[in-house]
């Protein structure tokens, strides 16, 4: 697959306004299964502890959020609602993904959505001086540090994994 002009995504676009800095690394994505995350980690060559992916869940409190956490983990919906203020969260559906992020399945990333979420980033991703995370769309990783995720989201570091 050529490309001649490499996609800007909105992700980036936020990125660069910001100043902040990142790379991109490409990959085929329809190669990537079922378990997306972990075959994306794997065929990157990111280890999948800092290969970030990105859920979104709706707060009885709070409405929508965005939540980050290794590929490899899975998200605990206690804890979200704990650090989130809600009493109780359930992941939204599929279908709802593009009209309230502004991206699809396997291409959404924390940074450049529709709105500007509560965002939680699992703690453990303090531990690296950098994290991978959807560059906006199927296809494209982004690598910069957690601060500068933070930067560009307000996120909050939390435990949000089950153990």
């Amino acid at each position: 697959m050529a490309k001649d002009k490499k996609t800007v995504t909105n992700a980036m676009r936020l990125l660069n306004a910001s100043k902040i800095k990142y790379e991109t690394v490409e990959y085929e994505a329809d190669e990537v299964g079922e378990h997306f995350g972990e075959a994306i980690a794997e065929m990157t060559g990111i280890p999948a502890e800092k290969s970030f992916k990105t859920l979104v869940a709706r707060g009885d409190k709070t409405g929508i959020m965005v939540s980050c956490i290794a590929v490899n983990h899975e998200v605990d919906l206690k804890k979200l609602a704990k650090v989130s203020g809600n009493k109780k969260i359930e992941m939204i559906h599929v279908k709802e993904l593009l009209g309230l992020t502004g991206y699809i399945r396997g291409g959404v990333s924390p940074v450049g959505m529709k709105k500007k979420y509560p965002t939680y980033i699992n703690e453990t991703a303090q531990n690296f001086e950098t994290i991978a995370i959807s560059g906006g769309r199927c296809g494209t990783t982004l690598i910069l540090s957690p601060n500068d995720v933070q930067k560009a989201t307000d996120c909050v570091f939390a435990d949000i994994t089950k153990e």
